[in-house]
């Protein structure tokens, strides 16, 4: 069994995103993990192809959509990769004009193709949850996120559609400021946690012995990594959700209320926020473990490093099950002897979130997101970012 390394302050940044992106070395660097502010992006090889996500059943979206592609075949010379069911929307079958376009675009379908190994760059055009979307389809190695804002939410959007000739040409000609932000390694595993009161009597000092959680046992139902957070929450029952939170085997505390949040960095703008947590930086290496609406006077939102294990599970005496869902996806039921681990172990550069690996970020004067914190240069040229 391969030992599961663990550190205080959290894993080292992942440097190589998808096939052919990387981090710029920093020659002047004297620590181990580069200063944020001096992580570039650059290429081993020219990027050629390009996925390019637009958020569906937006019709305000097929003119940038039709120009971004226009753009990148027929000025950059580029393979554009889109979900059919973008390809097949009525208005763009019955757009004479972009039919020359359309047929060059390579298609997918989600669960049915798998492109994570043949994508140089994202582009995305929307808002938030288009991001999140992207991070979901690169489960392994993300690569670099560009993400226009386009959409009802921009905390992750920072780049601006009317200058997008621009912007995209300096990502190609590399040496653009990234961000990486980190995402969760979650599973789920289904009836492997021993509950009963006896052995629950047997644990000393919180710790649960490790002849009581079987690792080897069990389904594991789901294996996901997310950019912004897990929820576990009651689901449609009227009664208080109860779950134990163990964080490396040890019982620290149980949460009776609406549910509890467990969110990246990058998802602290998101739900936790709306939650009454407090925002945390992308670079900072940490987890979010925020209550949903508690019934206690005491439990307020707490931060644990980057590299430990949290495990959820259903409380013995819970009166209901619980619900998980993943970045707002792939909700199932949690019930008594299931658990939850989550762990922060997956770093990825980008603003997109995270959700995947790496992102391009601009960042000017006007910051509209709590997300679009300020970078510093070395020199006096603007700070474009790329974000995941």
């Amino acid at each position: 069994c391969e030992a599961r390394g663990h550190f205080l302050h959290g894993p080292y940044p992942a440097t190589h995103f998808g096939p052919k992106a990387c981090v710029l070395p920093n020659p002047t660097s004297v620590m181990h993990i580069q200063d944020p502010a001096s992580q570039r992006l650059t290429w081993s090889k020219p990027p050629l192809n390009v996925l390019v996500i637009r958020k569906i059943r937006d019709e305000t979206l097929l003119e940038p959509f039709r120009e971004l592609c226009r753009f990148l075949v027929e000025e950059k010379h580029l393979m554009v990769y889109v979900e059919k069911k973008v390809v097949d929307d009525g208005s763009l079958m019955r757009d004479d004009s972009f039919s020359a376009i359309r047929n060059q675009l390579c298609t997918f379908r989600e669960g049915f193709d798998d492109i994570s190994d043949c994508i140089d760059l994202i582009i995305c055009l929307g808002g938030d949850g288009t991001l999140l979307y992207a991070s979901s389809l690169f489960q392994g190695s993300v690569p670099p996120v560009m993400a226009f804002h386009l959409g009802s939410l921009g905390f992750l959007t920072p780049f601006k559609f009317e200058s997008f000739r621009t912007e995209v040409d300096k990502v190609f000609e590399g040496n653009a400021a990234i961000i990486l932000r980190s995402r969760l390694k979650v599973k789920v595993v289904k009836g492997t946690f021993q509950k009963n009161e006896q052995l629950l009597s047997a644990q000393e000092n919180g710790i649960l012995p490790h002849n009581h959680i079987n690792n080897e046992a069990g389904k594991i139902t789901l294996q996901l990594q997310v950019l912004n957070e897990v929820v576990v929450d009651r689901g449609p029952s009227s009664y208080l959700s109860n779950v134990d939170l163990y964080l490396d085997g040890r019982l620290i505390t149980s949460v009776q209320g609406d549910g509890v949040i467990v969110s990246t960095p990058t998802g602290s703008t998101a739900y936790a926020a709306a939650a009454g947590a407090s925002m945390i930086h992308p670079n900072v290496p940490a987890i979010m473990v925020t209550p949903i609406c508690p019934h206690s006077l005491s439990f307020r939102p707490i931060v644990v490093p980057a590299g430990v294990e949290l495990m959820i599970t259903l409380s013995p005496d819970a009166r209901n099950t619980a619900w998980v869902s993943f970045d707002g996806r792939k909700r199932q039921e949690i019930q008594h002897g299931d658990r939850a681990h989550t762990d922060g172990q997956e770093k990825y550069a980008g603003n997109e979130a995270t959700c995947c690996h790496a992102q391009v970020i601009h960042t000017n004067s006007h910051l509209s997101g709590p997300q679009r914190e300020q970078s510093g240069c070395d020199d006096g040229n603007d700070c474009k970012h790329t974000q995941l």
